[in-house]
């Protein structure tokens, strides 16, 4: 399934959680994930509202007046302490590193010390963990977004008059389509320019699809010129267009960097949730020997993988470029060798089996259970699993039962 998001009347972090409650997603699986950040108690409220005379979800986030206000130090540890899948974390966490680096650039500031005055440190907490875990919870291939409107005129900050688009805004939507807009207020806030910045792969017109739904979120205010909601759109992703499979791949030459520390390298490239990450030796300039790494990685967690490239290795810089990926279906089924179970990744094109490689580490674990070699399990299991598949073919049914 892909999702694409209408923002003509601009967003905001309470019109996507209104927009992802609007679509089905239960209101108590967002407040469960804001609940496990751990701070004072934060409520959400959704309401069914009128815009231009639409029928839309509004969600309210209420805070105690007493809330602190929180540096992206503190909020980086709320979300590294808390209790959530990590999918989720990572994307939250790419969020508020988005926020904070837009914000350090704009009052000249360290971005450990940012503090999120135009933010709401508790509001933006909710909206952007709530919105990461329900989008999440939707299970998309990819999410896509319109040009965005972010409004003209003038707003008031923590520290003043500040001109709209506000400057965060402007700073995280490098690289984006957006335009002003009918309305002469602030129509894109900082939270969701971030969301955008963070979780969007494309930006264009609604996507072919097999329509399945869509959701209405609410703004806070109901304007003349526009119906001021955040739609989204959801569809069957198999008759999705390939930018549906963008991903980007960064690489970056290092030529100093003891190679006894590689393997670490890649296993923590994988642990921060790059798709893939390979080495390729190369010669370099004066004849000195070196490495390409190489990571593949969706956009929505690329400022977390790109972190992990610049601690664990020596480089100074990372070139990036995007990539159309064409992947086939995947499921995972179990075979016995011999009483040992060995799982099955298994390749689909159009439902049927056209890929099945067994799994290394129940191959040997297997192996060692048996006293065998490694080799003659791994022969033996993608021999059942070829088996089971000629099975299921000659029966007329090619798709596998998984587990």
């Amino acid at each position: 399934m892909i999702g694409w998001l209408d923002c003509s009347a601009g967003i905001s972090g309470d019109m996507l959680l209104g927009a992802l409650v609007d679509v089905g997603v239960p209101l108590a699986l967002l407040q469960s994930a804001v609940d496990a950040v751990g701070v004072e108690p934060v409520r959400l409220t959704a309401s069914t509202v009128t815009r231009a005379g639409l029928g839309a979800t509004k969600v309210d986030v209420e805070v105690s007046d007493a809330a602190s206000t929180r540096t992206w130090r503190d909020v980086r540890e709320l979300l590294e302490r808390a209790a959530l899948p990590d999918p989720v974390r990572a994307t939250a966490l790419a969020v508020f590193a988005r926020l904070a680096g837009a914000e350090a650039a704009v009052h000249r500031v360290a971005t450990d010390d940012v503090h999120f005055h135009e933010v709401g440190a508790l509001d933006a907490v909710a909206d952007v963990v709530g919105a990461c875990a329900g989008l999440h919870s939707l299970g998309l291939t990819a999410l896509t977004a319109s040009p965005v409107v972010v409004g003209s005129g003038t707003t008031r900050g923590a520290h003043g008059p500040l001109p709209v688009p506000a400057p965060a805004v402007l700073a995280l939507l490098v690289g984006a389509p957006v335009v002003a807009g009918p309305v002469p207020r602030e129509m894109t806030t900082p939270t969701g320019a971030a969301l955008l910045a963070t979780c969007v792969t494309a930006y264009g017109p609604l996507p072919s699809m097999v329509l399945l739904r869509a959701g209405y979120g609410a703004g806070g205010r109901d304007p003349a010129e526009v119906a001021n909601v955040l739609r989204l759109v959801l569809g069957d992703a198999d008759t999705a267009p390939d930018p549906a499979s963008t991903e980007l791949v960064m690489e970056t030459n290092v030529d100093d960097l003891d190679p006894r520390l590689w393997p670490g390298v890649l296993t923590a490239l994988m642990a921060a949730g790059a798709r893939d990450a390979w080495l390729m030796p190369v010669l370099m300039k004066k004849g000195r020997p070196a490495h390409v790494l190489s990571v593949l990685v969706e956009p929505a967690v690329a400022g977390t993988v790109r972190d992990v490239v610049f601690r664990e290795t020596s480089t100074l810089g990372i070139r990036e470029h995007r990539v159309a990926k064409h992947a086939l279906e995947r499921a995972l089924s179990t075979v016995m060798v011999d009483g040992q179970a060995v799982r099955v990744k298994l390749g689909l094109l159009h439902g049927e089996v056209v890929n099945a490689m067994p799994e290394w580490e129940d191959v040997a674990a297997a192996a060692a259970a048996l006293g065998r070699p490694a080799k003659q399990v791994l022969r033996e299991a993608h021999t059942a699993a070829q088996q089971a598949s000629n099975r299921r073919r000659a029966a007329g049914a090619t798709r596998p039962a998984t587990d």
